[in-house]
Formats: C-alpha cells, structure tokens, sequence
C-alpha cells in the first residue's frame, strides 16, 4: 500500500491538525503532549532526537520514544537531528513503526548544532539535504517531513523550500526567523517569508513564529494562507493557548503533575523545567520558592512549592485588587500568559540615555574561565561556585582524564584493566575475574560458590536445589 503524500497525508494521516505543538528538546516530551491535547493541541512533534545516539542506545530509544504506546498521543511525529544520510535512515527505521511521520530538524540555531553540524548549520548544503530527504522518501514506510528556517533573502528561501518538495518532503514547517535571529537579538519572525513560501509549493505548510494567543493564531493563517500554525514558547507558557484560554497558573501546573504521575517515568529535571515556565511571572516575586523549586528533589518536592504558590496568589487575589503586585503584564502574574523576551539593547545607548560621546576605549569583558572575582563569572557559574567554594572554572586546572582504552570514556583510576566501568564489568564477567576499583567480585562469588557445593549439583544435601551457575546469570 502506498503510503499517503502531501495533503493526502495531511487530511488523512494528520487529520487536517491545524494547531501544532512544537519539538522541543526536553520539553515535549509524552505527559506535556498529552496535556496539550487535552487542551486543543492536534498534532505534536517528539523532543528532537539525535539520529546517531538513537541507533546505538536501546536505552535512549526507549526513554524517548519506545516509553509507552498511547493511543491519546496520535497523530505524533517523530522529529531527528542528522547529517549522515546513512545513520538518519537508521534512526527514522527504528522510529517509524511509533508515530505517524518522520521530521528532519533543520532549523535548531542552537550551539550545539553548530558544532554538531546540524539543525539550521545545514541549511547552505543543499545537495547532503536533497540525498537525505530521497532517501527517506524511498526508503520509510511513513512520509518524511522538515522544519526550517528562512534565509534573509524571501527568493532563496521560496527556492530553499522548493528544492525540499521536489526532494520528497510531504509537509513543511517554516520558522519565520533566520539563523541568527536567536536569545536576545530573537526579534519578530517574517510572515512574508512563510507566505511567499506557501504560495510556490504544492505541500501543506505550518507556519511557526510570533504565536502567543489563540489570536495570533488565526491572523497567521489568514495573512499566510499556511494549513497549520505551530507554537513552542507560547505553548509552554500557556498549554491551553489552541484553547484560546488563560486559565490560573496553578490549574496548568497540577494538570501536568497528575499526568506526569499517570505516565512515568518522566524526568525531574524535565518537570521542574515546566514548572517553572509556567510559573515565571510569579517567581519574579517570590524568589524564595524559586530557590525551594530549584532544590527540589522529587515530584513530591515539586508539587509541594506548586502548593504554595498557588496559596500566595490565592491569599494576594483576596486582597483588594489596587493592592495587588503590580508587575506591568497584561494580566495578574498568576494567569497563564507569554513571557516577552525584551527588545536588544542599542550598543549606542547606556542605561535608555543616548551616549553624549563615543568610549574611546572599549575594554573587553574578562574571559569566564579565568581566575578571578565571581564577577567575572557568569550567573550559572556563580550559582556553581557559592555551593562549592573550591571549584574551578580554569581549563588548564582541571584535572586530565585517562580515556578507556576500549571505547573512549574516562576510565576508572583504580580498575585493574584499566578500562571504564562498562568495559570492566564486561571483561571481569568474561574473564571471571575481581576488580576492587569498581566493586566487581566475580572470581569471589565463584569461589565461595565452588567451596560450598560439593560438585554434585546439589546445595547443602538438599536433592530439591540445584545449584545456578554464576555464567548463567548476565549481569549485563
């Protein structure tokens, strides 16, 4: 049977989903899927998965995707970062059977896809990107999809995405930001971009950028003529955004804990990170329970801050409302609503006052790495270096490790293989042998096994107990 193409696969397979959830790396993952389709979410992407590491790790493959087939979480599509036609067909054939469609992730402006040479750094090689998606068009039982950004140029762009169509891509997702448009100097996506994109291919386009309100929304899709609208930022600020609600903060956040407590195993620090999305606003306020939420080691810990900042707005809405804290948002700090990043600020102005003259001199700022006062830290390394006064942010200080000499990680200093310790623990096993360094007491155990059976397969005269070879277990 052939498998669906273009809006075919969008009318059948994605049921015509014009609200769309954004891959998000650590943050979509199965609980907040499933709570943005409780609130009118249609189609949500995976986190983004790194093609390589999904090929060799059974474990990664399970935690982020093979976790739990669930029904509720479809149409889903399952996003990769790639650049090697090869490994990315692997990757997209071990996934493909677990969602509907397989996205490349050509629009991550990140640094780490810079120097992993993916995402929005592959947008300039058009013949590797060409043989990849053909490939995946030929190869998948599932259609193959792509997120981009747009270059500064609106006719590159349009030549960009048709070059993607013609390659095989079913559906198109374009951000209406380039390359560099990213933390600070993130600014307004282009519509026109996405518009003039929509209007010279024949595939169903989402358009991605500047959503924060359900209305938002709607006016994208009129102005731009695109099939579907996804949100990232707005979605994690407000789940209930396809909605077009603004419910309680604290409404959201129980919601999410319930699920995440009904679909384990999610981790802590994926949780926390929602939390605190959610909660931003308020935790501009009460700093304290940003400290508490950040110590928390459990779900448990987590709910119990949730609690408290849920009895602080509601005691602060008792109140009269001239008394309330007034923060300079659209709605009270306790309502679900978009965190606006704040303009750049102009290299020529200090402080809002235009500079009367020009700085002579331009002094750098201290490298983060070097010795020094926690001035010349950054925030994280600060945070870092008050509960642990003795650590060292110097490269040059920072103790060499020996690599395991069978797959490259730091080995034990004191295994007797020198080796790290999964390649330790194969080899004692193999070799029925002792390493103290790592704990590992395979030749004891045998030993004292042997010393305790007489050697007629029999444990202590009982003829109803045999004894279990220690190589019948594999502890790997």
């Amino acid at each position: 049977m052939a498998k669906p193409r273009g809006f075919e696969f969008w009318r059948g397979t994605l049921k015509a989903a014009r609200y769309v959830v954004a891959p998000m790396v650590e943050q979509s993952e199965l609980a907040w899927r499933l709570l943005s389709r409780r609130h009118g979410a249609e189609l949500c992407y995976t986190p983004m998965l790194h093609a390589q590491v999904f090929v060799r790790d059974a474990n990664y493959r399970r935690e982020n995707l093979y976790i739990e087939l669930n029904q509720e979480d479809r149409p889903l599509i399952a996003q990769f970062c790639a650049n090697d036609p090869e490994v990315f067909i692997q990757a997209a054939l071990l996934a493909q059977d677990y969602c509907d469609a397989i996205d490349l992730n050509l629009g991550c402006p990140q640094m780490i896809a810079k120097r992993g040479h993916y995402g929005v750094f592959l947008q300039d090689e058009w013949d590797l990107l060409e043989k990849m998606i053909k490939l995946a068009d030929e190869k998948l039982s599932v259609p193959i999809t792509c997120k981009i950004r747009v270059f500064p140029e609106i006719e590159k762009t349009v030549k960009y995405a048709k070059m993607l169509e013609k390659a095989g891509c079913q559906l198109l997702t374009v951000h209406g930001r380039t390359k560099d448009q990213k933390g600070a100097l993130t600014g307004i996506a282009s519509w026109k971009h996405i518009k003039a994109v929509r209007e010279a291919v024949n595939i169903p386009i989402f358009a991605n950028g500047n959503i924060q309100h359900l209305s938002d929304v709607q006016r994208c899709m009129e102005e731009t003529g695109v099939q579907g609208v996804m949100s990232a930022e707005g979605n994690l600020h407000n789940p209930a955004l396809f909605e077009g609600r603004s419910p309680p903060v604290w409404e959201m956040a129980e919601e999410y804990l319930e699920v995440v407590e009904k679909h384990p195993p999610c981790s802590l620090s994926c949780v926390r990170a929602h939390v605190f999305k959610l909660w931003h606003h308020t935790l501009q306020i009460h700093q304290d329970l940003r400290e508490e939420l950040a110590k928390a080691k459990n779900i448990a810990g987590i709910a119990e801050v949730n609690r408290q900042l849920k009895q602080r707005c509601q005691e602060e809405m008792a109140k009269d409302e001239s008394e309330w804290t007034r923060t300079g948002l659209p709605f009270p700090h306790w309502i679900c609503q978009p965190y606006v990043r704040p303009p750049p600020k102009d290299p020529n102005t200090e402080n809002g006052q235009r500079a009367t003259e020009t700085k002579a001199v331009s002094v750098k700022r201290t490298l983060e790495d070097s010795e020094g006062p926690n001035d010349s830290l950054s925030k994280n390394k600060q945070k870092k270096k008050a509960r642990n006064p003795h650590k060292n942010f110097c490269p040059e200080l920072k103790p060499k490790y020996i690599k395991c000499e069978q797959c490259g990680n730091p080995k034990g200093n004191k295994c007797v293989f020198s080796l790290c310790r999964g390649c330790c623990k194969r080899k004692a096993f193999k070799e029925v042998a002792d390493c103290p360094g790592h704990g590992l007491r395979f030749k004891t155990k045998a030993l004292k096994q042997s010393n305790s059976d007489p050697g007629d397969g029999l444990t202590n005269g009982n003829p109803n107990t045999q004894t279990v070879s220690t190589a019948a277990h594999d502890p790997l």
